[in-house]
């Protein structure tokens, strides 16, 4: 009897045992659970109070961007050919009579004055004997071109020299045939030369050929210079951009700030806010790398011109150009909403209210 005593009281022991240890588990696994609602409840009530961001979705830094603002501007069209120089004032020097070279007293470059010799002529012819007859400058100048040697046969119709004066150059060019309309005396050109790279000099068109060349097709133009370069030499190749026609009375952007969607063309433009609009365009002339715009761009807008690639509407952006001067502040969150400090305010229900 003794023993089923002591029985019964250790079953009675670890039965209150067993008790014990549901209980605690019960008891943990709701404070666990608790805890997970509450920090849930925690994380989002963080999450709202980080705010939505600037961007599509929330979250995301404003993009660094490069602008320009909007003017009207002049568009100049232009027409590139080649040219060479050549002196304004030039003369070719024949001999009186026919016979051999036999002496040429100058060479290409010499400074000439009117009158002095250039060259004698023998025109002895077998069994007879003649003076050496001079050849001299008509004018004063330097010798562009000197084609004859000593020894050789020349006629009365062959050039021995030509005269021209170096100070006073000028460009001669030819211009495609259907640019001729745009041509007109005193229209304006620039230079450049492989000599001088980039450097630019300036001219004008002086005279226009009366007729086209039915060989090339082209028309001969004779540009002067609008100043004296003396770097400048007879005989150089010249490239002439000649400015044929001039497009006003719009804003002008550069082509790749365009975004293209089928035939639609679109710009982004910053506002104040520091956010962009996509915006519908309708684009003019195009010039060397400018477009006219015709519809959808006001003078002094500002317009993206570089980092557009990752842009959308209502995308925020820091301009680096400094047109538009950074706001700091994010958009307002919706009504009725969770939103944080940085949501634009307090989130949640207003104190006081139940929940």
């Amino acid at each position: 009897m003794g023993d089923k005593k002591i029985s019964n009281e250790k079953k009675a022991v670890i039965k209150s045992w067993i008790t014990t240890v549901v209980v605690l588990l019960l008891i943990g696994g709701t404070s666990f659970a608790s805890y997970k609602i509450i920090k849930s409840a925690k994380d989002k009530k963080a999450n709202a109070a980080a705010g939505g961001g600037w961007g599509r979705g929330g979250g995301g830094a404003a993009t660094a961007v490069s602008t320009v603002k909007a003017e009207t501007s002049i568009l100049k069209d232009f027409v590139i050919t080649n040219g060479e120089v050549e002196t304004q004032v030039s003369v070719d020097v024949f001999p009186s009579i026919g016979g051999k070279v036999v002496q040429i007293n100058v060479s290409l470059g010499s400074s000439i004055r009117k009158g002095d010799i250039l060259a004698y002529i023998d025109p002895s012819e077998a069994g007879s004997y003649y003076v050496n007859s001079p050849v001299t400058a008509p004018i004063s100048g330097s010798i562009l071109t000197s084609p004859v040697k000593v020894g050789q046969k020349v006629t009365a119709s062959s050039v021995i020299a030509k005269i021209g004066d170096i100070s006073n150059l000028q460009v001669t060019a030819k211009v495609p045939e259907r640019y001729v309309a745009y041509l007109k005396k005193g229209q304006k050109a620039q230079i450049t030369f492989q000599a001088y790279g980039d450097q630019i000099f300036e001219a004008s068109v002086y005279r226009i050929s009366p007729v086209v060349d039915p060989a090339t097709r082209t028309k001969e133009i004779i540009l002067h210079f609008d100043q004296k370069y003396p770097q400048i030499n007879a005989g150089m190749f010249a490239e002439v951009k000649l400015f044929t026609v001039d497009y006003s009375g719009y804003p002008a952007i550069q082509q790749d700030a365009l975004t293209e969607n089928g035939d639609d063309y679109y710009l982004y433009i910053v506002k104040e806010d520091s956010t962009v609009t996509k915006r519908k365009i309708v684009r003019g002339k195009n010039v060397d790398g400018y477009v006219q715009i015709l519809e959808g761009l006001s003078e002094g807008e500002v317009v993206v011109t570089e980092g557009m690639l990752t842009l959308y509407e209502g995308a925020k952006v820091r301009d680096i150009s400094g047109n538009v001067e950074f706001k700091e502040e994010p958009p307002k969150a919706p009504e009725g909403g969770a939103g944080g400090p940085g949501a634009g305010g307090p989130g949640g229900a207003p104190q006081g209210e139940k929940k």
